[in-house]
């Protein structure tokens, strides 16, 4: 029997069983969609802003600034949301803050949500970096550990106890990074007074991008019933041409409840329904979710809807939410990554959610700059490198047919005291948050736990061992992966993983200057991977500094020259090992990106293809023609996309 069938087989049998692991977690975060039940309010734009700068920075909490108008207690500054705070200002000391910074908002609630004791009304944060405590008129209603992720408050009850008066929000966020935050840093006090000034203290990172921080994303406020759909998890198949959709709906707020279940095609015509809250949809002649550039019509989404009804002794509750779904199947062998039992190679790139002024905010005008940019590349995927991006991110990934490795903030693991338990626990939390937030995303095929953590000490071993196991549980119908610099023989992550993921920087960290050792040192690294491990390859990081305009004959470093040459020279090897083990190449970066200031790092990260600003170096027309070509083989391509000169 050839590999598609026998793995066609094995996911017929054990599909409930991964079903049933991926609705383990007991509560839902889906994102908010307006429906004739649901309304949504957007609360971007300008907060009221203060940052706490006392000695200790715990001023607000010991004058309680959220008990009263943020503006009572001291002076406010206007600052934009979504955005991190650091760029806003002219003040150095704001762009390098470290501690407790504190946002409030006044916010007229309409009044039919107020009235309607059968509505719920939720305040929502789509990420906040990195802890955050919300009041609500000066009640405490939620707080959240880690950035990059949603966390949500109902908030009904506090807003009715007095109609008349506005709704204060009242966010602080806290960036401090320690030994058991995601990712890792520590404070260090400097007590020398013939040196630094009182109080002074510095926060130590271990990874290589600007710590940005603030509201990153959309603060929101929504409205469900009281009987409500609370979560929805699908998992696809397909067998011969009929695209099977498992799922199963929860729902909070009533003991019973009837439920129908519609799945709709592009023109919103019905071709399978169910009155059950879980089962089995079957689709005839189903349209399957491919990868952009792998076929003629890619990215084909269905609708879900999800329709509730609901009643107690006072009223009647209807719900309806409608979710996305693409059909598709992921599988993995020793030598391939398939993608509806089609090899699929991933030719992409490295990304990081850094703008100019804007930091890490969210922002449309720059996400669909971007994703022309990676269409134009011939890109058919993406790392979250090295956090989850936002949702919006990732619905247009399912929109446009682009692959993403989704990866947790698990960066810059170096120290042995955040291999502990305190630190397991919360990353094991954050999996839980990453995969409940995005397990319903025909894009993301497959997890990734860190980047280059400090894999060959011996806690190592168990961390990762548990944090794969896992994951894997949460979400067996995705391979799961972490992002390795170790030496083969001493990783102590790679023999729980399903994909070697390897960054690698010959001519660059190791042997600056010499383009020839490339060959010979990038040969090695997949044979001694594979050899060892026997999984499939991805070279998921190599790149060079290059600072735009900057040239050089005979190319030496930092020229444009020379980050052409390090890739084509990375190429020759790729081209070589992908006929065998090598599944996949990702360009370290997408752009360039803003760091901390050090004496290696020139005003940033100079490693991207694209200026920060989006405009293309000389490396990006390098990558374009080989991501053009390498979509050409596959020979699926309608004719139109095998001349991408006519974007």
């Amino acid at each position: 029997m050839p590999v598609p069938a026998r793995l066609g087989v094995f996911r017929v049998l054990c599909l409930f069983a991964v079903f049933e692991a991926v609705c383990l977690l007991d509560t839902g975060m889906l994102f908010p969609r307006e429906s004739s039940s649901r309304e949504v309010k957007e609360l971007n734009g300008r907060w009221d802003f203060r940052a706490d700068k006392s000695p200790n920075r715990n001023q607000g909490f010991e004058k309680a600034w959220y008990k009263s108008r943020l503006a009572e207690t001291g002076p406010v500054i206007d600052m934009p949301g979504p955005a991190s705070y650091n760029d806003i200002t002219q003040d150095p000391t704001l762009r390098d803050f470290i501690g407790w910074v504190w946002y409030e908002r006044e916010v007229v609630v309409p009044a039919r949500w107020i009235a309607d004791e059968g509505t719920r009304v939720v305040l929502r944060v789509g990420s906040a970096h990195y802890y955050s405590v919300v009041w609500v008129n000066g009640v405490k209603v939620t707080e959240h550990n880690g950035g990059h992720l949603p966390f949500e408050a109902e908030i009904g009850s506090l807003i009715r106890k007095d109609p008349t008066q506005p709704c204060r929000i009242t966010i602080a966020v806290n960036n401090t990074l320690t030994l058991d935050t995601l990712p890792p840093g520590n404070i260090q006090h400097m007590d020398d007074h013939t040196k630094y000034p009182d109080g002074f203290f510095v926060q130590n990172i271990y990874f290589d991008f600007f710590n940005y921080a603030g509201i990153h994303r959309s603060v929101l406020l929504y409205t469900t019933p009281k009987a409500y759909v609370d979560d929805i998890t699908v998992v696809t198949d397909f067998l011969d041409n009929t695209g099977l959709v498992y799922y199963k709906v929860s729902v909070q707020g009533a003991a019973t409840a009837t439920l129908k279940a519609t799945l709709m095609d592009k023109n919103g015509r019905c071709v399978a329904s169910s009155s059950e809250p879980s089962g089995v949809l079957k689709v005839v002649d189903v349209n399957l979710w491919w990868p952009y550039l792998m076929h003629e019509n890619p990215a084909y989404l269905y609708s879900m809807e999800v329709r509730l009804m609901a009643t107690d002794s006072r009223s009647t509750y209807e719900d309806v939410y409608t979710l996305p779904v693409g059909i598709r199947t992921v599988n993995v062998t020793s030598t391939q990554f398939l993608i509806n039992n089609k090899p699929f190679y991933f030719h992409g790139v490295n990304k990081h959610e850094d703008s100019d002024i804007r930091g890490k905010g969210f922002d449309w005008p720059l996400i669909v700059k971007d994703f022309n940019l990676l269409k134009w590349l011939g890109a058919n995927s993406f790392r979250t490198s090295h956090y989850p991006y936002a949702e919006e991110i990732l619905q247009m990934c399912d929109r446009h047919g682009i692959v993403v490795i989704d990866e947790c903030p698990g960066v810059g693991i170096k120290d042995i005291r955040s291999f502990g338990n305190s630190s397991l626990t919360h990353h094991l939390a954050v999996m839980d948050e990453l995969v409940r937030r995005d397990k319903n995303h025909a894009s993301v095929v497959m997890w990734s736990v860190a980047n280059e953590p400090a894999a060959e000490m011996p806690p190592a071993d168990f961390y990762f061992k548990t944090l794969i196991k896992h994951t894997k549980a949460l979400d067996p119908s995705r391979p799961v992966t972490f992002i390795t610099d170790s030496n083969y023989a001493r990783d102590r992550g790679a023999p729980y993983v399903d994909v070697i993921c390897v960054n690698s920087y010959f001519s660059w960290y190791h042997d600056p200057g010499h383009l020839e050792v490339i060959p010979i040192q990038l040969k090695t690294q997949f044979e001694n991977w594979y050899g060892k491990y026997q999984k499939p390859i991805i070279q998921s990081e190599y790149g060079a500094d290059a600072v735009a305009g900057f040239h050089s004959d005979p190319p030496v470093m930092f020229s444009e020259e020379y980050q052409k040459a390090v890739l084509q020279s990375y190429h020759n090897v790729l081209d070589q090992k992908r006929k065998q083990y090598v599944i996949g190449e990702l360009i370290w970066n997408f752009a360039d990106f803003m760091t901390v200031q050090g004496i290696t790092r020139v005003v940033g990260n100079k490693k991207g293809i694209f200026t920060r600003e989006r405009q293309p170096k000389a490396a990006a027309f390098i990558l374009k023609e080989r991501y053009w070509r390498l979509a050409n083989e596959t020979g699926r391509l309608p004719v139109w996309t095998k001349y991408p000169c006519s974007f």
